[in-house]
């Protein structure tokens, strides 16, 4: 399973990505130039700040009392002045460089053939082209095991290579200099933050020497380009924090260079690494009267086909593979979670930092690492947690007089809870913390991992306590969040002049639901664990929150009252988190509900909404949750059409941009989620067997895909009727499987499983 092409790159969103976690790569493969656009996950734009507003507490009920009284604007205004943080950014992710080879021999102008392309199961990239008799391959993997990208370059058939390599920051680069003949290294301090990166060259024949900043190969057949980079926060103010990382460097290149007699054994430790996580799942999905064949076609060309309107249900699977690929690239155990662009960033100051935001797209960068067999991947995520329930104790007590720990819609790598930007309708919401914290939840029923729920179950009851202090009764005797805000939505009130856009409001429908789930999952592992200092206290107050509530149109309300909104298209459907993440929402259990809901998203479809790649992903999603399969797959091919690039990564609209678009992953991540929930789903004490399928998907199979409960479910399909399925229990599971109108209840022992042949 792969991406292929039949010429180079010409834009950085056309190149193909590698990753170790760490260390990121975009790999153009061109012929007389090849580019490597470089990152590595610490290098953001700055060290550690203090952002709190010291102004906030003071004033906090000031705004609160403005807003009740009428006053909205007003209360804005001193929101923005009084709440937004000081200074109101935090830091931005930086891309670390870029590795450029330039050819004067093995470069042949017109090569008679081109391919390039990225296998998914080695995850390797290659680009391969032939003169005459001379042919040459190269190859870019990022080793985990050895820690660097690795470029393996040759030369057959009497084909020769030289040419001259260099590392390149712009004017970013503090020092540069040489370690030997054979090794360059850069060097530099971004603002409180050191990096270092090191290029060495291996060549098995011909000759390498130095010169300047350049190192050349002359006359060469096999060639193997090795390269790390180091990052680091500097500890002492008076000193360069870049000092002795360059030192590390050459260490770490001299270290794989004595321990990997040569390219070739990098690989296969490569391989094996990766293979240990890309392979626990397989998806096929076929159409008998699609046209065969089309995995041989360029990526490019086939997504155009697709888009297009032509049948192509492999080219789902490959979609869906490919963000399990980018899971494992780009978000190791040790390191930091995926960035709105993974760890794929080309700028140095990137649209909306390219950093943590909390308000969906971090929450959504994580959506299928459960049900798609990569639990490990999540282990940033939940290191960055950690630290952020820190950093938010801090905030909580000093902006709020609160207990328990806050975040707004944005963090970074410093964990910053502090407001980001000065922007109503997103910057006071107070529950960016809350709905991180609901993915230790989901990890315990995936996993059952008891330890994994009782080491971070202090997250959740700091998380509750936050709203024990932070919440105020309203008129009707309901426990509230105030300031808050539906993200990023806005609506009218009426004015002496005309209707009043706003945005500030009190405890909209997706803090009801977001709130209904932290309290519901702290009770649960209360109960689990056999402990919990609020149990008594959490009960109480999901008792007095508000009810979701229908509007007189049919749909669910987005806030307290039927507001009109500013925007009807918008690309946040915030009140829907009831139908997906969360489960609160579903056809079975709240059919009033889910028929409000499914009105809602219709409503905002027909005014323009699912315009990013991220909230179409979302969309999907909420189809998929109303059984609506064939809905959901034209939201397939709606995000592949307009918010996906020819190498298969996400778009978002972003002005400035001279094409338009900028990458984010989250859209990848979210859809292949969507893709996992047509097919299966295990919410509310149930595993439902192909819920949603699309009729485009007549024929399949899938294997590996894991269930709340801890489970694993492989099935097969043909004739969009089920013809196999086996469940795999990892623990003690207990559960109902649902087929079409059957139900059958199941209770196995870990280890045991069944498995069941044409229907149930």
């Amino acid at each position: 399973m792969e991406l292929h092409y039949t010429k180079p790159a010409e834009f950085w969103d056309q190149a193909l990505p590698l990753g170790n976690g760490r260390l990121g790569a975009m790999v153009f493969g061109g012929i007389d130039r090849e580019h490597v656009q470089l990152n590595e996950e610490g290098l953001w734009s700055g060290g550690p700040q203090d952002r709190v507003n010291p102004d906030c507490r003071d004033n906090l009920e000031k705004i609160r009392a403005l807003f009740r009284s009428g006053q909205v604007e007003e209360a804005q205004r001193l929101a923005v002045s009084a709440m937004s943080g000081t200074p109101f950014t935090q830091r931005a992710y930086q891309t670390l460089g870029d590795l450029l080879i330039d050819f004067f021999e093995g470069a042949p102008e017109k090569p008679e053939s081109y391919a390039r392309g990225l296998d998914f199961h080695r995850a390797v990239a290659w680009t391969r082209f032939r003169a005459g008799e001379r042919e040459y391959e190269r190859q870019y993997f990022i080793s985990r095991p050895a820690d660097c990208l690795v470029l393996h370059l040759t030369a057959r058939g009497g084909g020769r290579m030289s040419f001259t390599c260099r590392l390149d920051r712009s004017r970013h680069i503090g020092f540069t200099g040489r370690a030997g003949g054979d090794t360059l290294v850069c060097s530099g301090d971004q603002n409180g933050i050191g990096w270092a990166m090191g290029l060495q060259v291996l060549a098995s024949d011909g000759a390498v020497s130095a010169l300047g900043t350049r190192l050349t190969v002359r006359g060469a057949t096999d060639v193997t380009l090795i390269f790390t980079a180091k990052t680091g926060v500097g500890a002492d103010p008076g000193k360069d924090p870049s000092e002795g990382l360059a030192a590390l460097v050459c260490a770490a290149l001299s270290d794989i260079r004595a321990r990997y007699p040569d390219a070739g054994a990098m690989l296969t430790e490569h391989e094996a690494d990766f293979a240990s996580l890309f392979d626990r799942v397989d998806l096929r999905l076929a159409d008998p009267a699609a046209e065969s064949g089309l995995d041989a076609l360029p990526t490019d060309e086939r997504l155009r086909r697709f888009t297009s309107g032509e049948a192509d249900p492999g080219l789902a699977a490959l979609y869906f593979q490919y963000a399990r690929y980018l899971m494992i690239s780009g978000s190791r155990p040790g390191g930091l979670p995926l960035t709105l662009q993974g760890i794929w960033n080309e700028e140095f100051m990137p649209p909306w930092d390219s950093k943590y935001t909390i308000n969906i797209n971090l929450e959504m960068n994580y959506w299928p690492v459960e049900v798609c067999a990569l639990p490990e991947c999540a282990e940033p995520y939940f290191a960055l947690l950690r630290r952020v329930c820190e950093s938010g104790k801090d905030t909580a007590r000093r902006m709020y007089g609160c207990r328990g720990f806050v975040a707004h819609h944005n963090t970074d790598i410093h964990a910053d809870t502090a407001p980001q930007d000065e922007y109503p309708p997103a910057t006071y919401w107070v529950m960016g913390g809350a709905w991180l914290s609901l993915h230790i939840w989901e990890h315990w029923l995936f996993t059952r991992d008891r330890e994994f729920l009782r080491e971070n179950f202090d997250i959740l009851e700091d998380a509750v306590l936050f709203f024990r202090d932070f919440l105020r009764e309203n008129e009707k005797g309901e426990l509230v969040t105030l300031p808050s805000a539906s993200p990023e939505n806005s609506y009218y009130i009426p004015g002496p002049h005309g209707p009043v856009r706003v945005h500030m409001c009190e405890m909209p429908a997706m803090d009801i639901e977001i709130l209904n789930d932290l309290l519901g999952a702290y009770l649960s592992a209360a109960e689990e664990l056999g402990t919990g200092a609020l149990v008594g206290e959490a009960r109480e107050m999901l008792e007095k929150f508000p009810k979701l509530q229908i509007a007189s149109d049919g749909r669910l309300m987005e806030w307290g009252e039927e507001y009109e909104e500013a925007d009807p298209g918008h690309r946040h459907i915030s009140h829907l988190f009831g139908l997906y993440p969360s489960a609160q929402i579903t056809p079975e259990d709240t059919p009033e509900l889910a028929a409000a809901a499914k009105k809602s998203l219709e409503y905002r479809l027909a005014h323009g909404g699912g315009y990013t790649g991220w909230s179409r992903a979302w969309i999907i999603l909420f189809w998929a949750r109303l059984r609506e399969g064939n809905r959901a797959f034209g939201d397939l091919r709606a995000l592949l059409a307009d918010s996906t690039f020819e190498n298969l990564m996400d778009t978002h609209p972003s002005k400035g941009r001279a094409r338009g678009r900028v990458f984010q992953i989250d859209g990848n991540m979210g859809a292949a989620a969507g893709i996992a929930e047509l097919l299966v789903q295990s919410h509310n004490g149930r595993i439902r067997l192909l819920p949603a399928l699309p009729s485009a998907w007549p024929e399949g199979e899938v294997r590996g895909l894991r269930v709340r409960g801890g489970g694993e479910v492989t099935l097969a399909w043909s004739g969009r009727e089920l013809t196999s399925f086996t469940l795999l229990a990892h623990s003690p599971l207990e559960t109902a499987v649902a087929y079409q109108d059957t139900e059958r209840p199941v209770r196995l022992a870990a280890g045991e499983s069944i498995h069941w042949k044409a229907g149930m």
